[in-house]
């Protein structure tokens, strides 16, 4: 297996998380390990690496790139939205720092037959765990026409949706759309030909919708969030690298929320509701690649980094 794979802000990443070399730190979207070797690297003979992945693949190819570490590092196979539970299992009950890269690997865009990709013609898949039941095809052949319209509109944030949406119940009807090529020519067909020539490719926002819809990512953003600060140990950090608007939106306000929870109205002189900080936001503004990185890797362009800290009071 080849699984490639450039991490993104591996330097800012690793500074953010202020490694020391007797900590327990869990990598959340472990990938190929390009982001946990460099965490690895710094940790003493007590030091641990929890690297969890969904992916079966990301798990094979992160546990040998990782191997040379011995028992500093352990590979699970699951979803970071569990991380609470795999530590509780590994008799860990708190730790030093998190991290997630929440972009598509390049293996995983680059292997076709995965179906993240519309510039190959493959199964319509999708799915990060293969171990889940419904598929893209199974999303773009059963789904309403109104609920593809809003997956589409939200997720992908395409303006478009609407005729993208009919345009495939009106395809489906006449059979069912299975490959990539497909859905791809298709959607291509409803955008106007002015906007192809400058807007990328016409159904880019389209595959990232489904995506995000197939494996619940943005739902699965939102509830780990205020878990992972509450799995760290105060001055621990939780680090996480988004790719587009949304993810980003999600991880501000989560963030903004456990700094400052209260929800008590602005009127009042004392707070009453009795929610308390959890910490302290490090990254009043996100953490970007620099012209250098997105020079040397192109997909890295629109990463953002932020970073919060879990407070000492707890």
């Amino acid at each position: 297996m080849n699984f490639q794979h450039i991490s993104v802000l591996p330097r800012e990443t690793i500074d953010s998380l202020q490694i020391h070399p007797d900590g327990i730190y869990v990598d959340g979207t472990l990938g190929g390990g390009g982001h946990a070797s460099l965490v690895a690297e710094k940790l003493g003979p007590a030091g641990r690496l929890i690297g969890i992945d969904q992916d079966a693949d990301a798990i094979v190819a992160a546990g040998e790139r990782l191997a040379p570490f011995g028992d500093r590092v352990t590979v699970v196979r699951d979803n970071y939205v569990n991380i609470p539970a795999v530590l509780l299992g590994l008799g860990i009950s708190e730790v030093d720092g998190i991290y997630l890269d929440l972009g598509v690997s390049s293996y995983q865009l680059d292997t076709a037959e995965r179906g993240f990709s519309f510039m190959a013609d493959a199964p319509l898949d999708m799915r990060m765990d293969r171990r889940q039941e419904r598929t893209a095809a199974e999303l773009v052949n059963e789904a309403s026409e109104q609920e593809l319209a809003r997956i589409i509109r939200v997720y992908g944030e395409d303006r478009f949706s609407n005729q993208i949406a009919r345009r495939i119940v009106r395809e489906r009807e006449r059979k069912p759309i299975e490959t990539t090529g497909e859905l791809a020519a298709l959607i291509k067909s409803v955008i106007p030909m002015r906007l192809q020539k400058t807007g990328g490719h016409p159904a880019m926002r389209t595959f990232q919708a489904l995506r995000i819809a197939v494996n619940g990512e943005l739902t699965v953003l939102e509830e780990a969030l205020e878990q992972m600060i509450r799995c760290l140990r105060p001055g621990g950090r939780l680090s996480i690298i988004t790719f587009h608007s949304l993810e980003d939106r999600i991880v501000k306000e989560g963030f903004r929320r456990s700094a400052s929870p209260c929800t008590c109205p602005p009127d009042f002189p004392v707070c009453v509701c009795g929610k308390k900080s959890l910490g302290r936001v490090i990254t009043g503004k996100p953490i970007v690649p620099t012209a250098e990185e997105v020079e040397e890797n192109p997909r890295s362009r629109s990463a953002k980094l932020r970073v919060f800290e879990r407070g000492g009071a707890l």
